[in-house]
């Protein structure tokens, strides 16, 4: 068995070890062709089965001739089959796991998905692909797309796996989103001892959403900023609990720490900072639905 070099099993054209030595193949095209190779098999288990059942159906009527053909036949095609399984070996000649841990695999899915006119970015060990988010899991030889474990490795299915999710419409309650967002924003111009429409860093509000312990695991900053992009994309910026209404601020954050990035269907980077809340008037307040109905 030819040992495969891990770092060399990118898409495209690997650099040979040896001049003139053949490129290594991806890890695609292992599969496409372990899946060339398991249908010659398979044909040929279904030649074997055949002529095992002219066999006894001869032998059950007892038509001798016949059986000693579809006898002869089955031995033909049953050793067809052990040489086409004989090429099988155990699979792709890697271990996914390192391959998922070495960042061949990153590199092959995001050029992949670049060939298939998606965009996946990478941002703080996740990838980000509209609306989901991947992360990958080396040690279970798994990918997690939304916190779902995916055992579907080869690149080609996972990125029509993720073409298809962004076709579908994306289920986000804005107006409950956005009254959790204005009232960690309340509390921290309260805490902080701000003006009451001064603008607060989204950052901070995360960390008012997540500050229960376990919580920053179960709600990443990543899954954070997708579902401000969201809430900025639906247009809501206020609700019947509230006349405040949102403001978003890009300042000079954008360019400098803090910064949360999310990208859009189209693969554009989205990039938020903080926001604000507009004071509301007494009459206006008066006039929003008590929160809780």
């Amino acid at each position: 068995m030819i040992e495969t070099s891990i770092d060399d099993l990118t898409t495209g054209t690997a650099e040979p070890d040896v001049e003139g030595a053949p490129a290594a193949p991806s890890f695609e095209a292992m599969l496409s062709t372990a899946e060339r190779d398991i249908e010659v098999a398979l044909r040929g288990a279904n030649a074997t089965v055949r002529e095992l059942k002219k066999a006894h159906a001869a032998a059950r009527t007892g038509q001798v001739r016949d059986l000693r053909k579809a006898l002869a036949a089955a031995g033909t095609a049953a050793a067809a089959l052990a040489a086409a399984t004989g090429t099988l070996s155990d699979g792709p000649e890697l271990d996914e796991q390192d391959y998922l841990a070495s960042g061949g695999y990153v590199k092959e899915l995001l050029a992949a998905a670049e060939s298939a006119g998606l965009t996946i970015v990478e941002e703080d060990n996740l990838l980000l692909c509209y609306p989901s988010l991947l992360k990958l899991v080396p040690a279970e030889a798994a990918i997690e797309i939304d916190k779902v474990r995916e055992r579907r490795l080869r690149p080609s299915v996972l990125v029509a796996a993720l073409a298809r999710a962004q076709e579908r419409d994306v289920r986000f309650k804005a107006d409950a989103f956005l009254d959790s967002l204005r009232a960690a924003y309340e509390l921290l111009v309260t805490g902080e001892d701000k003006r009451a429409d001064g603008v607060v860093r989204l950052l901070d509000i995360w960390g008012v959403l997540t500050m229960l312990p376990g919580q920053r695991a179960q709600y990443s900053k990543q899954e954070f900023a997708r579902d401000l992009y969201l809430l900025d994309r639906s247009g809501v910026t206020h609700t019947a609990r509230s006349a405040r209404t949102l403001r978003w601020s890009a300042s000079t954050g954008t360019k400098g720490a803090g910064t949360l990035v999310t990208v859009a269907p189209s693969g554009q980077q989205q990039r938020y900072w903080g926001v604000s809340f507009t004071v509301a008037d007494a009459a206006t307040v008066a006039n929003a639905e008590p929160a809780g109905t």
